[in-house]
């Protein structure tokens, strides 16, 4: 989309916007420091650094870079797993990983990998947010009810849940739904549009606590919050360590790309906006590598959190940068006051923020158009079953293995005229069409390369036996940007047979690259000459001319 404009001066409606958010984003900031396992400082420190670096080098203008529910919860998995119990291991290895993760995503800027959130399909990653929503909240409900459990794991916490039904706190659970319930209709009122929700919800429930009524109802407050900036540092872990959290990072920095990026264009598209992929890349890795050296969070560019800066009428990314300075004065002079914020009425934050990705319709259109429903489905069932983090990585490669079975396949198609007009089309699902006679036209309907190449050419060597009076070959390279090493020296090799049998090759549609890339092979059987044509009608016209007319000219059905 191009490079992003000069920011320009702050605006009112920036300071509007950044004292809106602000109220939004401190709260969650706490609350997804519980989704991690981490202190809540974590998250106010990963929001500061989100906020400020983002502000100063990234290029959307509404992007609100801060701790998203999906990295806090990849983030809890892979440390929980690798610790093994230890708990100040685990705090160890969750700073690495965030410091890994930035330095991923700044590797990733020099090299200008903008497209790296690719590697993720939309269906996985529906998928996916459907799955991590519902754990979300399942592991919230402990919390809610004063419940403790053995598991963490979707299946067995669920089982735990209902097990424990008689010893919950109903007082909690009935906080939390109020909670809930409040942020939903205030966030539809206008006239609470200055102030968010759920710093009105905070509100009331500090004043809960502070009376006494908290007490009462066997309600826990979230406790002493320690803001203090250490000085920057890396965790000491061995060279294994730091090699097996380079694995969990680098998933973490597709989740958070994939998520970033897809805020970020979304709202990029909707106002006609320009971005830069690659200088996100390197706000969000500057904002990870701090965020890890002051053991914070991992940051990305949440949708919930873009949208209502978006819908607070933020106009450059100095409210980003406004907001950072109001949640900075609120972690000074506030902090002691959330300390005293009921956990249910955390859980009711955090709820209702994954809200948006509890729609199982957001998977309803794969399959009206019965495609990647199996990925989508993986995605989803793969998250409660194996945990956030095996279950993103499995769906990812189940994904790719579709991939690479659809790009394997040798589906070829074979072409005739129409109406001995120009147009050449699949004789397969227009019978009516035309083949010159000793000619077969091919085209392999995916693009050439190492898995695929030989059954290609094996397919269409068996329909070179099927043709009487063999003449010409014409191979349609149009699926085919460029060709690997294999895919050369099985198009050689291809030509040599069809040499072997009396008849010429010529390449149609062939790209650029592919052309100059046949000039560098020099090979006997495919000189200039054979890939001179540009559409597949030049090349028919090409070989009638090598024939004496005839095979332009003269049209018999091909034998299939």
């Amino acid at each position: 989309m191009g490079a992003p404009s000069t920011p320009r001066p702050f605006r009112a409606a920036d300071w509007v916007a950044g004292l809106s958010i602000a109220g939004l984003l401190l709260p969650e900031a706490v609350a997804y420091s519980g989704i991690a396992g981490l202190p809540p400082q974590a998250g106010v420190i990963a929001l500061l650094v989100g906020l400020f670096i983002y502000g100063v080098l990234g290029s959307s203008r509404f992007a609100i870079v801060s701790a998203t529910s999906s990295s806090a919860a990849v983030l809890l998995a892979a440390t929980t797993s690798a610790a093994q119990g230890d708990v100040a291991m685990r705090l160890a290895l969750g700073t690495g990983i965030v410091v890994l993760t930035g330095a991923f995503f700044l590797i990733a800027a020099a090299a200008r990998l903008g497209a790296v959130s690719n590697l993720i399909a939309k269906p996985v990653l529906r998928g996916f947010a459907l799955g991590l929503a519902l754990t979300i909240v399942v592991k919230q409900i402990p919390k809610v009810v004063d419940v403790q459990t053995a598991h963490s794991d979707f299946l067995r916490l669920s089982w735990e849940l209902i097990a424990s039904f008689g010893r919950w706190n109903l007082a909690g659970l009935a906080m939390a739904a109020t909670g809930v319930a409040l942020l939903q209709g205030l966030g539809r009122w206008r006239a609470t549009r200055a102030v968010p929700a759920a710093l009105l919800v905070i509100a009331a429930g500090i004043a809960l606590d502070l009376a006494g009524l908290c007490r009462q109802w066997g309600i826990d407050a979230v406790g002493p919050i320690d803001f203090r900036l250490a000085p920057p540092s890396l965790p000491t872990l061995s060279r294994e360590m730091w090699l097996r959290m380079g694995e969990l990072a680098f998933a973490m920095a597709l989740i958070l790309y994939a998520e970033s990026y897809g805020s970020i264009r979304t709202f990029a598209l909707r106002h006609g906006d320009r971005i830069s992929a690659d200088r996100d890349l390197l706000a969000l890795g500057a904002a990870n590598l701090a965020s890890g050296l002051f053991h914070g969070m991992p940051v990305g560019a949440g949708f919930s959190a873009t949208s209502a800066n978006e819908a607070a009428g933020a106009q450059t990314r100095a409210a980003g940068l406004i907001a950072g300075g109001v949640v900075l004065l609120a972690a000074i002079a506030l902090l002691p006051w959330i300390a005293h914020t009921p956990e249910p009425l955390l859980a009711a934050i955090v709820i209702h923020a994954v809200g948006h990705m509890l729609n199982p319709g957001s998977l309803r259109p794969y399959f009206s158009w019965r495609r990647d429903r199996l990925v989508a489905l993986v995605a989803f069932v793969a998250v409660l079953l194996l945990g956030v983090l095996d279950g993103l990585l499995t769906a990812i490669g189940v994904s790719l293995l579709l991939l690479l079975r659809g790009m394997s396949s040798a589906r070829v198609s074979w072409l005739g005229r129409l109406d001995d007009g120009h147009d050449f089309v699949d004789i397969a699902r227009h019978p009516e069409a035309q083949v010159p006679a000793g000619m077969l036209i091919a085209r392999p309907e995916t693009s050439l390369f190492f898995g695929n190449v030989e059954a290609v050419f094996a397919t269409i060597r068996s329909q070179l036996r099927q043709v009487r009076d063999l003449d010409h070959v014409v191979l349609s390279l149009e699926e085919s940007a460029d060709l690997d090493g294999t895919s050369i020296e099985a198009l050689c090799d291809f030509a040599a047979h069809v040499r072997q049998r009396g008849a010429q090759l010529t390449l149609a549609r062939v790209k650029d690259t592919v052309r100059d890339l046949l000039e560098q092979v020099r090979s006997e059987d495919l000189p200039p000459s054979a890939y001179a044509a540009w559409s597949v009608d030049d090349a028919v016209q090409q070989a009638g001319q090598r024939t004496g007319g005839a095979a332009a000219d003269t049209v018999t059905p091909v034998l299939l």
